[in-house]
């Protein structure tokens, strides 16, 4: 076995379990608010079969001393320069919500710098990148931002009535809400591989057909995958069913 861990001095990936030589990696991105503890659970369901790398954006956890991003652009160039010493390897990105269109934007940046394309994108409950709406909830006061966390169901409802945990958790949700509601992507821009789009049908953030869109920003092959009953965070309502899904795009059988 070998381990992958990081350079010393990259601060964008992290990396819980070791995985076996020459194993295919998924790298996976966090959503508004997210942090890379949100997939400690993938990465231990996965190993050693799958090396599973995880963004880590500032602002929260380990980083919560750092300056805040507030654009993809910026968030996407930050993290393409630490995954970078790791594109010696086909790479399958999965970016749930936010961290779908950070995927994205990390992929276009490997094309411009010459580098392999992703083996695949899994753009997990998310619109299209060109598909916008007027969506200003990073402007709403704490108790609007608040209720929408209620509305998409993604956070404990233990920590939505502790008042100290979500007075330290605001900033970087309202940010990051703000980075993905301001970003914009032109309808013709594309990337060279292929997407795969998870989505729940009963998610108020993102309609079928918004999800379908993601033909558009592709050269290759599309599919959508629908998930019957599932809200936005349907991934965290059935795990199992969600990582069958993505091994089965890796090619990939995993033990247990």
């Amino acid at each position: 076995m070998t381990g992958t861990a990081p350079s010393t001095s990259n601060q964008y990936i992290r990396h819980y379990h070791t995985a076996l030589a020459g194993t295919p990696r998924l790298v996976c991105f966090p959503h508004a608010g997210g942090s890379a503890s949100f997939y400690f659970p993938v990465s231990q369901a996965l190993a050693p079969d799958i090396d599973v790398l995880v963004v880590q954006y500032p602002g929260r956890q380990d980083r919560r001393k750092e300056p805040l991003i507030d654009t993809i652009a910026e968030l996407a160039d930050r993290v393409f320069e630490d995954l970078r010493e790791f594109a010696d390897e086909p790479l399958t990105f999965f970016g749930h919500s936010m961290g779908a269109t950070v995927a994205f934007e990390v992929a276009r940046r490997m094309a411009d710098a010459g580098l392999p394309a992703p083996a695949r994108l899994i753009a997990s409950a998310r619109r299209a990148p060109s598909r916008t709406r007027t969506d200003r909830v990073h402007q709403k006061d704490d108790e609007g931002l608040i209720t929408e966390l209620r509305r998409l169901s993604g956070t404990d409802s233990r920590v939505l009535g502790n008042e100290e945990i979500m007075r330290l958790a605001l900033p970087s949700i309202r940010n990051d809400y703000k980075a993905v509601e301001t970003y914009r992507a032109d309808a013709g821009v594309r990337i060279d591989c292929p997407v795969t789009v998870f989505v729940g049908d009963d998610d108020p953030t993102t309609t079928l057909a918004e999800a379908a869109a993601w033909g558009d920003h592709t050269t290759g092959a599309c599919e959508l995958q629908v998930f019957p009953g599932g809200g936005h965070f349907y991934l965290a309502d059935r795990p199992k069913e969600v990582l069958d899904a993505i091994t089965r795009r890796m090619g990939v059988a995993v033990a247990g």
